[in-house]
């Protein structure tokens, strides 16, 4: 039933939720800034290891875009042009793209089996005129393939470092929760109390370090599982790149 305090009620009530969410802001800081040193190095582990995982999460998302883009105009260079020389003069503007390290070694190999079997000057009784033609297809896969598990390695470098922030952290926060049951317990020891107001505070520094440890793992968890699957794709965009990449080569110089 609606009566005429009952406005004035709801705004008592609201003033109160606002007293306790604010007054347990301030209690948490209370206990970050009294806690003991093992927690205080614990938190201080937990803290660097999420600094260091928003750092490489926020550095691999920036790069991986711009590889995204410039591997979609890389793409486009190379099939619209109709020599290989037209697409080696673009790679230097590219090279965020990990396809042009597959064009380079690719094209690098090419070139070298094409000097090498060019046929002979017209002056040479030995020579006969023709095109040039490859001496091992193989060869030019073998190149790919070296370049493809360079260029993974590169996308890949830094992920480890989520991998083990979101399989460590949990632990060490852990470490943090036992450590600060032990105090509870050796407080109990020595005071032969078991009121809240011996053990609250040790409890309570235990579950901010478990929460500080899920907080540095899960962004990290979610992240290495997202920007791995990113590789598992620019790996696939490799693999098709290579086969094309081989049936020109086929077509036009064997």
């Amino acid at each position: 039933m609606r009566t005429l305090g009952s406005p004035f009620f709801a705004l008592q009530l609201q003033g109160q939720d606002g007293a306790v969410s604010g007054s347990s802001g301030s209690q948490i800081l209370d206990l970050l800034a009294n806690t003991s040193n093992v927690s205080r190095v614990v938190l201080l582990i937990l803290a660097l290891f999420s600094i260091a995982s928003w750092a490489v999460i926020l550095y691999k998302l920036w790069t991986f875009k711009r590889a995204e883009r410039q591997t979609a105009q890389f793409i486009d260079v190379f099939r619209r042009s109709n020599k290989f020389s037209e697409v080696q003069s673009v790679c230097g503007s590219l090279g965020a793209s990990p396809l042009v390290g597959l064009f380079q070694a690719g094209y690098t190999e090419l070139t070298a089996q094409l000097r090498a079997n060019s046929p002979a000057e017209p002056g040479n009784p030995q020579g006969a005129a023709g095109r040039p033609t490859l001496k091992s297809l193989a060869s030019v896969d073998r190149a790919l393939m070296r370049a493809s598990s360079i260029e993974v390695n590169k996308l890949e470098r830094r992920l480890p470092l989520l991998a083990t922030t979101a399989s460590v952290t949990p632990f060490i926060g852990l470490f943090g929760t036992v450590w600060g049951i032990m105090t509870a317990f050796l407080s109990i020891g020595q005071t032969g109390s078991t009121s809240i107001g011996v053990v609250g505070t040790p409890i309570a520094e235990a579950l901010i370090a478990t929460a500080f440890g899920l907080a540095a793992a899960i962004p990290a968890l979610v992240a290495y599982n997202h920007l791995s699957n990113r590789v598992r794709l620019f790996a696939s965009e490799m693999d098709d790149f290579a086969m094309e990449f081989l049936n020109i080569a086929e077509r036009n110089f064997t």
